[in-house]
């Protein structure tokens, strides 16, 4: 890949709490058509790291580099995170993935809003939703309208906070084979935030674990990561049990 492919550079980063480090600088490269999955357990610094590069917070030291313009970012967050009060239907969720730079000149979604609107909607399988308002639906509804919206923006580089909480087993392959579809054929980056570490390992290009308690990141191909001794020692039971 080129230099043009680099969306953000992350040198000497280190993550953390007023001015305290959860754990040692990270040093990595995110890159179009890669499909990153960011690992680690409840506490280990995902969510801390993901905030930091998507500008939310400032990092302890180093830097996380944006090498686009930040419009071009796209974050879908769990889908507790979003009011379930606001009195909106699925269908406006989505259209928000497209309307940004609204203005009272451009007051309404255009012709093209509103097809790449249905397009991601089909894509998500959430075109049954369309209609329905958005705090009545379930969970797993709200997540896949949600990543319904992700679809609608034209983001080269996608961040998302565990998308398949609430989903069954295949909702959830279905959601990592679109994800590496995203990644590989419309040639974005894909940051996924996941505990499915079987599903990781299937679909996933690139690996970013964090452990918070023994200090240690690691950065790399699947596979390789996968088989370090620091990750084994974390997780060798729970692949077995994934392979078993």
């Amino acid at each position: 890949m080129s230099a043009g492919d680099e969306l953000v550079r992350c040198e000497s980063l280190v993550v953390g709490h007023r001015g305290r480090g959860l754990l040692p600088p990270i040093d990595m490269s995110l890159r179009r058509g890669q499909f990153w999955a960011v690992i680690g357990r409840n506490g280990s610094g995902k969510s801390t790291w993901l905030r930091t590069v998507l500008g939310i917070q400032s990092p302890v030291s180093g830097s996380a580099r944006r090498m686009i313009d930040g419009e071009r970012f796209a974050y879908v967050a769990q889908a507790a995170d979003l009011d379930p009060m606001l009195p909106v239907q699925a269908r406006d969720v989505v259209m928000w993935g497209r309307l940004r730079g609204w203005n009272f000149l451009r007051p309404l979604a255009s012709r093209d809003d509103v097809a790449e609107r249905d397009a991601a909607l089909d894509h998500a399988d959430a075109a049954p939703l369309r209609n329905q308002r958005y705090g009545e639906l379930s969970v797993g509804q709200k997540q896949r309208v949600l990543f319904a919206r992700m679809l609608a923006t034209d983001a080269e580089c996608v961040f998302l906070d565990e998308p398949t909480a609430a989903m069954d087993l295949v909702a959830e392959r279905d959601v990592m084979e679109r994800l590496g579809h995203l990644a590989h054929e419309h040639h974005r980056a894909v940051v996924l935030v996941t505990h499915y570490l079987g599903l990781v390992a299937k679909y996933a290009d690139k690996v970013l674990f964090l452990d918070v308690d023994n200090r240690i990141v690691i950065a790399g191909d699947t596979a390789a990561v996968l088989r370090e001794g620091a990750f084994r020692d974390r997780y060798g039971a729970v692949l077995e049990d994934d392979a078993a």
